[in-house]
């Protein structure tokens, strides 16, 4: 059980660098100080895009309209940052024999 554990905290941390990383890219490129007309910038862009939008598409739905600001990212981040306590707990519990 604890394996299953550390296997999601992993799944978790490389989500919530994918999720870094393409906020970083988004500012990056809203500042202009990349473009992307730069093949391996617009590739990276694309790609991450592609693999954040699924888990934005419904937060944003919820989330009221602020324009240009997307506070998407930023549930996520904080709803990851929620399980991954959960799943701390739960792994100390299992350790340890106490209550969850």
């Amino acid at each position: 059980m604890i394996t299953l554990i550390q296997i999601a905290q992993v799944l978790l941390d490389v989500a919530w660098w994918i999720i870094v990383v393409q906020i970083v890219l988004s500012l990056l490129i809203a500042f202009n100080v990349v473009n992307t007309y730069n093949d391996l910038v617009r590739q990276l862009f694309q790609g991450l895009n592609t693999i954040t939008e699924p888990v934005y598409r419904p937060i944003r739905k919820i989330l009221p309209d602020f324009g240009q600001l997307d506070f998407s990212p930023a549930v996520v981040l904080l709803a990851m940052s929620m399980l991954n306590i959960v799943l701390n707990r739960a792994a100390v519990s299992i350790l340890t024999g106490g209550p969850f």
